[in-house]
C-alpha cells in the first residue's frame, strides 16, 4: 500500500514542485507576502553578510518546519507557539555558533540580526500555516522554497547596493579605476537603510509588471 502511495505521489510532483519553486517567484516571502522585510533592510549593505543571512534563515526555516511537521501531530494547540520558537531559537543558537566558530568576521558584521532570526514572521508563518498541517517532506520543501525565495531578494539588494554605493562586489573592486579618473563617484546613499526600502519597490515594481495577474490577484 504504500508502495503504491509513493507511485501516486512521487517525491517531486507537480504540487512538491510549487511548495518548492513558488516562493522564489509568485508566492516569494518578501516581495508578494512582504514579510522579512527588517533584515532585507539591515544585512544588505554588503553582498557577503546577505548570502550568510540568506543561508542561514533557509536553513532555520527548512529545519525548523521539518521538526514541527514531525511533531505536530503531539503538540498540545494551546502551547504550539512555545513549543515553535523553542525549535527555532535552538536551531538559530547552532547556526549562530557555527558562524562564529567558521566565518567570525560575517558573524561581526551580522551582529545581533543572526539572533534576530528567532522573530522572522517569515519563520513563524510557515510553521503556523504549514508545517502544523502538513506531512514532513512538503514542509520541509514548504522551508527550502520560503528560504531560497527571501534569499534571493536580499542578494540582489546587496548586489546592487555594495556596487553602487562601495564600488564592490564580496569585497572586491570591479569598477575600473578609470571610470573614477573620468569623475564617476559611488552613491553614497546606496549604503543607507531608506535605499534598502527603495531597491525592494523597484523590485516588486518588476516582478509585478512581468506578472500581471499578481495585480490581479492583490
Amino acid at each position: 500500500m504504500s508502495a503504491e502511495n509513493l507511485e501516486r505521489e512521487p517525491l517531486f510532483s507537480a504540487k512538491n514542485k510549487k511548495l518548492l519553486l513558488g516562493p522564489i517567484n509568485k508566492d516569494n516571502p518578501i516581495t508578494i507576502q512582504v514579510l522579512g522585510i527588517c533584515s532585507a533592510l539591515a544585512v544588505t549593505v554588503k553582498l557577503e553578510p546577505a548570502v550568510v543571512m540568506a543561508i542561514s534563515v533557509t536553513v532555520v526555516i527548512a529545519v525548523s518546519n521539518l521538526v514541527i511537521s514531525l511533531l505536530r501531530n503531539t503538540i498540545p494547540p494551546r502551547i504550539r507557539i512555545i513549543v515553535q520558537l523553542v525549535v527555532i531559537a535552538a536551531l538559530v543558537i547552532l547556526v549562530d555558533q557555527f558562524l562564529k566558530a567558521y566565518v567570525y568576521d560575517v558573524s561581526k558584521q551580522l551582529s545581533v540580526f543572526v539572533g534576530l532570526i528567532i522573530t522572522n514572521c517569515i519563520i513563524m508563518g510557515r510553521l503556523e500555516a504549514f508545517a502544523m498541517a502538513n506531512k514532513p517532506w512538503p514542509s520541509l520543501l514548504d522551508g527550502i522554497g520560503n528560504g531560497i525565495g527571501y534569499g534571493i531578494i536580499l542578494i540582489i539588494i546587496a548586489f546592487f547596493r555594495e556596487l553602487l554605493g562601495s564600488g564592490t562586489i564580496w569585497g572586491i573592486h570591479v569598477i575600473p579605476k578609470f571610470l573614477y579618473d573620468f569623475g564617476y563617484v559611488n552613491n553614497g546613499m546606496m549604503i543607507l537603510p531608506p535605499m534598502a526600502l527603495i531597491t525592494v519597490g523597484i523590485i516588486i515594481w518588476v516582478q509585478r509588471s512581468r506578472n500581471r495577474e499578481l495585480i490581479e490577484k492583490n
